[in-house]
C-alpha cells in the first residue's frame, strides 16, 4: 500500500538543535520520537545555505541552480521569479497517482498569479509566501500580511507556530475520514528571526513596521521556547496520526532548510546559514516508516535534500517526470536496511563571497573569496586543517570536477540577492 508522507521542514535550525542530535540546555522531546520510531542520518546535507533555494530543491529534486529562482539566494523582492508551474513537482507529481497534496506553512517559491503553491501541485494551501512574518501580527518583511487560505487572504489570531499546528492536525483529521492517501507538507517557519516565543506579544508591537530584522533582538533563552514550541505542535501531529491508526503506514520525515543562524548550536561544526562551512550546510534528518523502516538506527549516509525527492517517489510506486531527472539518488533500500552506505559527490555554489564546495567522499573542497582550502571532513569535521598542499593530486580533482558540474548549471547573475552576515551584524564575523 501506498504510505501516506508528512514532511515536516523547519526553518534556519542548526544541526545540534535537538536533543538526539546533541542539544544539551532543552529538550526536543517530540521530533526525537521520529528518531526513535525510525532513522537519523549523521551526514546529511542541505541543498543551499539558504531558504528558498534549498526549498526549490526539495519539490523539484534536482539542483536549484538549474532554474532562475535557485539563483536568488534566497528570493526578496523579486515578483516576477519563481517556480515554473509546468516544472513537475513531488506534490505534482503524487497527486498525478491520487494522493491529496496540502502544503501548510512556508512557501517562498514565487508570488502568485504567476506562481504559488496552488500553480505547483497542491490541493490545499495554509500559510505564508513569503520568507518571514512576525509571529503574531502575521506582517512580512515588507510590511504586508502574509497568511493565505489557498489563494485568499487569511486572518486569524494567535502565535503562527500553533496556528500551524492546528492546521496540520486538520489536514491528519480530514485524510482519516476519508481514506484517501495525502501528502502534508508542514513547513513551520520557526526558528527563522523575528525572534518571538510563546507570549512575546510586546516584541510583535516593538517591530510593528519595520522589517523585522532585529539585530537588537532575541537570547538563547527565547530560541529555545521558540523550537520546543515547534516540538510541542509536531508532538500534536504525531498524536493525530497514532490516533485516527494512520501512523503505521505513514512517513514521517523531520529536517532544515539550511543550517543554523544566531542562536543554533551546530557543533561539532563551525560556519552558518549562508557559509558554505559544514555549519552552514549540515541539517538534522531523521524519518520514520513503522511499516518498512527499523526503528532505533542511525546511517552514516552522506545525503542532500534533494534526495528526499527520488525517494519519496518510488515509495508511493511512481518516478520523476522522464524530461526532468532528479540530481538525487533514492534513500530508499539505505533505509529499509537493504543497502548501506555508498560514497557520493555533492556540489555547491553560493554567489555572496565566491563561496564553491564540493563534498566527495571523506574530501571537501571549499572556497570562499580568493581562499581555497581542501578538508577531510570525518576526521576534522571543524575544517581546521588545510590539506591542499599534502594532498594536491585530490584538490586539483576537486576544483575540476567542481568546474565540469559548475558549467552545467545556469550562470550567476549580477542582480541576484545573496543573504550574508557581516561584523556589523555579528562579532564572530570581524573582517567580513
Amino acid at each position: 500500500m501506498r504510505p501516506n508522507i508528512v514532511f515536516i521542514v523547519a526553518d534556519d535550525l542548526g544541526y545540534a538543535d535537538l536533543s538526539c542530535c546533541g542539544r544539551r540546555d532543552f529538550s526536543t522531546p517530540n521530533i526525537d520520537r521520529i528518531a526513535e520510531r525510525g532513522l537519523r542520518f549523521t551526514q546529511a546535507y542541505a541543498n543551499s545555505a539558504v531558504c528558498s533555494a534549498t526549498r526549490l530543491a526539495l519539490i523539484t529534486g534536482r539542483y536549484q541552480y538549474r532554474l532562475p529562482l535557485g539563483l536568488e539566494e534566497p528570493l526578496a523582492g523579486k515578483t516576477d521569479v519563481g517556480l515554473p508551474p509546468a516544472h513537475p513537482t513531488l506534490p505534482s507529481l503524487l497527486r498525478g497517482i491520487g494522493y491529496g497534496t496540502t502544503l501548510v506553512g512556508k512557501w517562498h517559491l514565487g508570488l502568485p498569479p504567476s506562481f504559488g503553491p496552488r500553480q505547483s501541485g497542491y490541493d490545499r494551501f495554509w500559510g505564508i509566501l513569503s520568507g518571514a512574518v512576525d509571529y503574531y501580527t502575521h506582517i512580512n518583511s515588507r510590511g504586508e500580511p502574509d497568511l493565505w487560505d489557498g489563494d485568499e487572504a487569511a486572518s486569524a489570531a494567535g502565535y503562527l507556530t500553533d496556528l500551524l499546528g492546528d492546521r496540520a492536525v486538520e489536514t491528519v483529521d480530514r485524510h482519516a475520514r476519508s481514506g484517501q492517501r495525502f501528502l502534508l507538507s508542514l513547513h513551520f517557519n520557526a526558528p527563522h528571526w523575528p525572534w518571538e516565543a510563546p507570549g512575546d506579544e510586546a516584541e510583535a508591537e516593538r517591530l510593528r513596521g519595520t522589517r523585522l530584522r532585529h539585530h537588537d533582538g532575541g537570547t538563547q533563552r527565547t530560541y529555545a521556547r521558540m523550537v520546543q514550541a515547534m516540538d510541542l505542535q509536531i508532538g500534536r501531529v504525531l498524536q493525530a496520526l497514532d490516533a485516527t491508526g494512520l501512523a503505521h503506514d505513514t512517513i514521517v520525515i523531520f529536517t532544515s532548510d539550511n543550517g543554523g543562524e544566531r542562536f543554533s548550536d551546530t557543533w561539532p561544526f563551525t560556519g552558518i546559514k549562508t557559509e558554505l562551512l559544514e555549519g552552514g550546510l549540515r541539517v538534522p534528518a531523521l524519518v520514520c516508516w513503522p511499516a518498512c523502516i527499523p526503528a532505533g538506527r542511525t546511517s552514516d549516509q552522506v545525503m542532500i535534500t534533494m534526495d528526499w525527492f527520488p525517494t519519496l517517489l518510488e515509495a508511493a510506486g511512481t518516478a520523476p517526470h522522464p524530461d526532468y531527472p532528479s540530481d538525487g539518488i533514492s534513500l530508499l533500500p539505505v533505509l529499509t536496511g537493504e543497502r548501506g552506505p555508498e560514497p557520493r559527490r555533492l556540489f555547491w555554489r553560493y554567489k555572496t563571497n565566491a563561496q564553491r564546495a564540493v563534498r566527495d567522499g571523506d574530501w571537501k573542497y571549499l572556497k570562499i573569496r580568493d581562499n581555497e582550502y581542501l578538508f577531510n571532513v570525518v576526521e576534522d569535521p571543524r575544517e581546521r586543517a588545510n590539506l591542499k598542499e599534502r594532498q594536491r593530486a585530490t584538490f586539483a580533482r576537486l576544483t575540476a570536477e567542481w568546474a565540469a558540474w559548475n558549467a552545467a548549471m545556469l550562470p550567476e547573475i549580477p542582480d541576484s540577492f545573496g543573504e550574508s552576515f557581516t561584523a556589523a551584524h555579528y562579532a564572530d564575523h570581524i573582517g567580513l
